[in-house]
């Protein structure tokens, strides 16, 4: 039986591990979290907020995730769209989800991140 995703994992180009851990260590506010030492050798690396865990592996032949994307539940949704767009970060708004306020953003390896967080029902 299925109980909970335990993580997503992006790809990334070899090299990118400094401009990825600027963008979800500094930006995003998550924490590297270390692999283990056979996992590490592979280069890459691990963010975690709370529960949530994004794994960054690296692909030779790298293409980024232009249309798949994590969907992030946030609080405070327009706080931390202002935080991400203060640090450099590329905000797209978007109303076209009934019931969510939402916006996505790209990586800096190009890959799309959603972040959304629902409307609270009238009454």
């Amino acid at each position: 039986m299925l109980a909970a995703v335990d993580h997503v994992q992006l790809a990334a180009p070899p090299g990118s591990e400094p401009q990825l851990r600027t963008y979800y260590a500094d930006i995003l506010g998550m924490t590297e979290i270390p692999k283990p030492p056979v996992l590490a050798a592979r280069g890459g690396c691990w963010f975690q907020y709370g529960p949530v865990q994004l794994h960054l592996g690296i692909e030779e032949d790298f293409r980024p995730a232009r249309k798949a994307h994590p969907g992030l539940r946030v609080t405070s949704i327009e706080a931390y769209a202002r935080r991400l767009e203060e640090r450099g970060a590329k905000v797209v708004r978007d109303d076209s989800l009934p019931g969510h306020r939402r916006f996505y953003s790209e990586d800096p390896v190009g890959n799309r991140l959603e972040f959304l967080e629902p409307v609270p029902a009238p009454g």
